[in-house]
């Protein structure tokens, strides 16, 4: 407890007390309570009777940006403490450059005296100070091989599959060794998720349907079993958010995995945590029981990368982020409105308005709809008659389709590499021209910028060809896992989201033709694994009668 003040008015002493998790494992010489002890037993010896304890417990030494700490400093610039006293110099921090930069700086500058009782430093007693910068290099030398060593067991825990998070995934509870257990509660909250996205649902819209049907939140869950949690709203114990649904969405725990080492710190001294590449990560399988099956997992996560807006009215036609202009290569928009009946939906064209651009590419959806279906039946029953032969027509289509993707990328590529190594000639002949005076620093400045500028341009164009490339060298079509899919259904007599999201990775549409006297369309149905299989045109095409 802090003594009372003699006087208000009368400036006082901080006594100044810091505890990390670390210092815990050193006993309860560094107990928050055995220092108190230490500096009000100071104080007493040394007749200082107006003071103030400023505490800190749980925090790291190698950052100021401590509650107790701040608290401390405020006072200090207001101009109410005289001096500071603490156990010793690790006790106020183990960063020596700000350690020294209040103690041999800030502090003097504000007539503020510093004292560190068991190492004998007192900033009036210039000979108590010759080894105090050494004393602060070795506190922090001690708190960055700490940190070494704790990131070091954390790295063999991570290593060996063990989860790093202390917090269970919603859908989840933790056993008494740390491994996760099935929570029978909220497990099939998580099913519904998954499966109300399948049918083409985003999280905006998910997050409203589990609030109409009275499904808690995982705030709520926590704060039911806990009593504790920052995520707890008692106004609204069912108000689900949509970023809460896409984490949920992207948890890949779901598929009984654990994935480590996603985020790191930026060093010792930070807290910042920043996202480590995907090559870094650990994943390892089969470490719980899992609640999603890869295949739904798969067609959610298919869903999350073609991310789309919904209309003014909240919903999502069912080729939304699936449905591509042939020509100039932008998503189509599904267009509806409250007066409209679902034959009048429509799709168009991103890049159109008012005829600007792009053209339409005007379809209506039942008719997408309906030649997408026949082709999926006409490619289904295909596989399921004669795989063999289907295996073979699908592997000769995709090598071809590699084959002149690759000589594409490869062509453009050299072409590209041969004008950065132009742009380098002609970048030196500046230079040197800029040197020799023929060209003064505004010209040369503004030119070589240009340059530099294009170059640097090609070279990210050149990593994305190379991507291309190495990808069609090496990218083997996995038929089976296709037909692996067809396996599971006899003949689709109907198209759903779920099924739609299982089987097509994209659709491309193209402009209507109508030099005929008809209004005769083509879309290009692009299968998961496969790719495009033009299997019968006349299943492709939608023909209306009409005045050209």
């Amino acid at each position: 407890m802090n003594r009372q003040f003699n006087d208000m008015t009368e400036k006082w002493a901080a006594l100044y007390v810091r505890l990390s998790r670390d210092d815990e494992n050193e006993g309860d010489s560094n107990s928050i309570a055995h220092q108190i002890e230490i500096l009000t037993k100071y104080a007493r010896d040394h007749g200082i009777t107006n003071y103030k304890i400023y505490k800190d417990d749980g925090y790291s030494g190698t950052s100021f940006k401590r509650p107790g700490f701040q608290e401390m400093l405020g006072d200090i610039e207001a101009g109410l403490v005289s001096m500071v006293v603490v156990k010793d110099m690790s006790r106020f921090g183990r960063n020596y450059l700000e350690v020294g930069l209040y103690t041999e700086i800030r502090f003097p500058e504000m007539g503020v005296r510093f004292i560190a009782v068991n190492d004998g430093v007192d900033s009036e007693d210039q000979s108590s100070n010759d080894f105090t910068p050494f004393r602060n290099i070795i506190n922090e030398w001690y708190a960055k091989d700490t940190s070494k060593k704790i990131r070091a067991v954390f790295r063999n825990k991570g290593m060996s599959g063990q989860r790093l998070s202390t917090n269970a995934p919603y859908g989840y509870t933790r056993a008494e060794d740390g491994h996760l257990l099935i929570d029978e509660e909220t497990a099939p909250v998580v099913e519904l998720i998954f499966q109300l996205c399948v049918e083409g649902n985003g999280p905006g819209k998910i997050a409203r349907m589990l609030k109409e049907r009275g499904i808690p939140t995982p705030g709520t869950i926590e704060f039911q079993r806990t009593g504790r949690t920052h995520r707890y709203h008692p106004d609204a114990p069912c108000r689900w958010t949509s970023d809460t649904i896409a984490d949920i969405l992207e948890q890949d725990s779901y598929l009984g995995r654990t994935t480590n080492f996603k985020t790191a710190k930026l060093s010792y001294k930070s807290k910042k945590k920043i996202s480590n590449p995907p090559e870094k990560w650990v994943v390892i399988e089969n470490t719980h029981k899992a609640i999603i099956d890869p295949e739904t997992w798969e067609i959610v996560q298919k869903a999350r990368e073609q991310r789309h807006r919904p209309t003014k009215m909240g919903e999502m036609g069912m080729f939304s982020g699936l449905a591509y202009c042939a020509d100039c290569g932008a998503k189509l928009y599904h267009c509806r409105s409250t007066t409209w009946t679902h034959e009048q939906e429509c799709y168009t064209c991103a890049t159109y308005r008012g005829k600007k651009g792009c053209s339409a590419h005007y379809i209506r959806a039942v008719v997408l709809e309906r030649l997408v279906l026949q082709n999926l039946q006409r490619v289904v029953a295909y596989a399921q008659e004669d795989e063999d032969e289907f295996v073979r027509r699908v592997m000769e289509n995709k090598t071809a389709v590699q084959r002149a993707e690759q000589e594409q990328a490869k062509r453009t590529l050299e072409k590209q590499e041969r004008r950065i190594n132009e742009l380098d000639a002609i970048i030196q002949r500046l230079y040197e021209d800029h040197v020799m005076g023929k060209l003064n620093a505004e010209r040369f400045a503004k030119l070589s910028e240009g340059y530099e500028k294009e170059q640097a341009d090609l070279k990210q164009s050149v990593e994305n060809l190379r991507r291309i490339v190495d990808a069609a060298e090496t990218q083997a079509v996995n038929v089976q896992s296709f037909l692996k899919i067809v396996k599971k259904y006899t003949e689709p007599t109907e198209l759903t989201p779920a099924l739609l999201r299982e089987f097509v990775e994209k659709v491309v549409v193209h402009a209507p033709d109508k030099s005929s006297g008809h209004r005769v369309q083509r879309i290009d149905v692009h299968y998961t694994f496969i790719g495009a299989i033009d299997l019968s045109p006349e299943y492709s095409k939608y023909e209306k009668e009409t005045t050209a």
